[in-house]
């Protein structure tokens, strides 16, 4: 019964990744009740493990390729936070883990009580703004807003500047797949990543 279990979460868990590998879902939550409708079971794998599968898909799909993906988009961050400096920038998301993917966009957070600033920033160093926005999420029980910038690159490639309030400078936030805290890296963590271990991954120990 056990590993008939196991297996019905393996599947669930690799239909969930195929629907956000394929971007016909964003939220690892939608995917994996979507993955269990059309599998007709009832089962719920955890987000590591949907993001164990699509790691894979990822790897058995893209190739060397991939590799060359996130090495080009760690120096794309690393112009960005350049520009960013004074904003304290702090690259996260997929590309700081070293999982990015074909559909993957680098995340970077920066810090300022005035995002407009850092967008008139972005825009001197000639940066292309595709669009600038408020958003509000609800993160234990409190709103919160911040600022997004989103910015289309050269080699196509996307990334995403959130800007943040000074006050949560030191503050991590829990990662929603990976249980750890999202300390990604900074400026000079970067900088020195990129010359010593390029393709270094960053994921906690499991066990």
């Amino acid at each position: 019964m056990r590993t008939h279990l196991i297996g019905l979460r393996k599947r669930v868990a690799r239909e969930a990744a195929i629907l956000l590998y394929t971007s016909q879902e964003k939220e690892y939550k939608q995917a994996k009740k979507r993955a269990t409708q059309t599998l007709g079971v009832r089962v719920l794998p955890s987000n590591l493990e949907v993001a164990e599968e699509l790691d894979k898909i990822a790897e058995e799909t893209e190739g060397p390729s991939r590799k060359e993906r996130l090495l080009r988009m760690r120096r794309e961050a690393l112009q960005i936070m350049e520009s960013l400096r004074d904003f304290h920038p702090r690259l996260v998301g997929s590309v700081w883990r070293g999982t990015a993917h074909q559909n993957s966009d680098i995340d970077i957070l920066s810090f300022s009580s005035d995002p407009t600033v850092v967008l008139a920033q972005l825009q001197k160093s000639n940066f292309r703004v595709a669009r600038a926005e408020w958003s509000a999420v609800t993160k234990r029980g409190k709103r919160e807003s911040s600022f997004h910038i989103h910015l289309a690159l050269p080699s196509g490639d996307e990334a995403e500047v959130v800007v943040r309030s000074p006050e949560k400078m030191g503050l991590f936030d829990k990662c929603e797949i990976y249980g750890d805290l999202v300390t990604g890296l900074g400026y000079p963590q970067l900088r020195r990543m990129l010359e010593e271990n390029p393709l270094q991954k960053f994921m906690p120990k499991q066990g």
